[in-house]
């Protein structure tokens, strides 16, 4: 999926169900720590915007929790998924 394809209402809301799914999966993981993620949204352009809660907001290694955990969780699921961001 290229970066100009938007996704349809209906592919929207199937994404938005297997993303919610991943981060459950991962909720146990962040909770362990002191931290937690829920969805902020996804945009038509197939980027999934999360939030981070409680100790991930300040943890060093909430750059690579969110590339080689929360990224490559989301994609497996949901491939068509272009890319996953932090929002504050």
């Amino acid at each position: 999926m290229s970066a100009s394809t938007l996704i349809d209402p209906q592919g929207m809301e199937r994404l938005t169900r297997r993303v919610k799914d991943a981060l459950t999966e991962l909720r146990p993981f962040l909770e362990a720590d002191g931290g937690d993620i829920t969805l902020d949204g996804i945009g038509e352009d197939g980027v999934v915007r999360v939030r981070l809660h409680g100790a991930c907001i300040n943890c060093s290694m909430s750059a690579m929790t969110m590339k080689a955990g929360v990224e490559e969780a989301i994609k497996r699921v949901a491939p068509e998924v272009v890319k996953v961001e932090a929002v504050a």
